[in-house]
């Protein structure tokens, strides 16, 4: 099978699969209040767990290096509501300043 052929192939199902959900639920009526809390929480866990596993793993190991720096860095910037240039510029600084710490 080609590139192309695969290709289209999972874009038909990607798209296949977004248009599901609202074909199942047309009709019915609104979700319960708490699935729908729920639905709304699963987008931040989703980001979380890769900002987690980008930050954490190398290849098949857990690795704390430098980036573990960059991230809390950010995560500091983010909750004294620093604009967003300045969250990814205190990332940077710190994870490159702690990686020519630690050589």
């Amino acid at each position: 099978m080609t590139a192309t052929v695969t290709l289209v192939l999972l874009a038909i199902g990607t798209y296949g699969l977004k248009a599901l959900g609202p074909f199942l639920l047309a009709g019915r009526p609104e979700l319960p209040a708490w699935l729908t809390r729920l639905s709304n929480l699963a987008p931040v866990a989703l980001l979380a767990a890769l900002a987690a596993v980008g930050t954490l793993t190398t290849r098949q190991d857990l690795t704390v290096d430098a980036r573990l720096g960059g991230v809390l860095a950010a995560g500091v910037a983010l909750w004294l509501k620093a604009p967003f240039v300045l969250v990814v510029i205190a990332a940077a600084l710190t994870t490159a300043a702690t990686r020519a710490v630690t050589g």
